[in-house]
């Protein structure tokens, strides 16, 4: 993972460096005024999920990102929904990865304030986005959603084939399936109503995914269009689903054989 520059002093030698890293972000982007207090609460849940899993990208992780890169690829009009959160956390790899499969960016918010909006497509244009929809062209309505999410851009995730949403909520996941479009997510929960919903679900930190995803589409591009329909048509999101999930089973046994070593290790009794 790419090194993240804040304006604090973190020993690089301690022992949790990128997540302290990762955590000043965020904070940071609540201080400009585009991540919400709600967004931090939701990153300290995703950050326990992610101690659960190891932080790394883990095999079945690996398989829901080969997927992801095909269906980019394969879109007509694909599209990358981006929060506060994302914009604080990836902003530069979303762009980048947009560039690559020609995908439109959209900023959709569940705490939205059009100075949130404005203020999150100042990041991303700041990181090289030729263009940011939904800020002042989210004119168009996801139908049975009924927060602020549902207000898109119809040049934007209203109109597209493909989405990408990271940190997502539920509801708007279960709408766009609804809509007859390919929902990729990123999510730390594999249970999450989004996990479960999502057309493809990465278990995984968006700051490790977003750069492997662009690493699976420089691997698949110029493959057969055949080829990575025959990728697609092979992934099953229960099936990735359930390995995860079994991968946690194996984990936490395996914590629990060395638990005592663990104790003894940080002084204990």
């Amino acid at each position: 993972m790419e090194t993240m520059e804040v304006e604090i002093e973190i020993p690089r030698s301690h022992p949790r460096y990128e997540s302290l890293v990762i955590r000043e972000r965020l904070v940071r982007g609540f201080k400009e005024g585009y991540v919400v207090a709600q967004g931090l609460i939701a990153h300290g849940r995703g950050e326990c999920f992610d101690y659960i899993i190891g932080e790394r990208t883990i095999e079945p992780a690996l398989k829901a990102i080969e997927a992801a890169a095909a269906a980019l690829l394969l879109a007509k009009y694909p599209v990358i929904s981006v929060n506060g959160n994302v914009a604080a956390l990836v902003a530069e790899e979303v762009v980048r990865l947009a560039k690559k499969v020609n995908a439109k960016i959209e900023v959709n918010l569940f705490y939205r304030t059009e100075e949130r909006v404005r203020r999150i497509a100042e990041v991303l244009r700041g990181c090289g986005a030729d263009e940011v929809l939904g800020v002042d062209d989210a004119v168009a309505t996801i139908p049975e959603l009924f927060s602020e999410r549902r207000r898109v851009s119809p040049r934007g995730i209203y109109a597209a084939d493909v989405v990408l949403v990271a940190l997502e909520d539920g509801d708007r996941t279960e709408a766009l399936r609804k809509m007859g479009k390919t929902v990729i997510a990123i999510d730390l929960n594999p249970l999450s109503r989004t996990s479960l919903a999502a057309s493809i679900t990465i278990v995984d930190n968006v700051v490790r995914a977003l750069p492997k995803i662009s690493e699976a589409v420089d691997k698949l591009r110029g493959k057969p269009r055949a080829e990575l329909e025959v990728i697609l048509r092979n992934y099953n999101n229960a099936k990735v689903l359930a390995e995860v999930l079994l991968h946690i089973d194996r984990r936490f046994r395996e914590l629990a054989e060395g638990v005592n070593k663990l104790v003894w290790s940080a002084g204990g009794p």
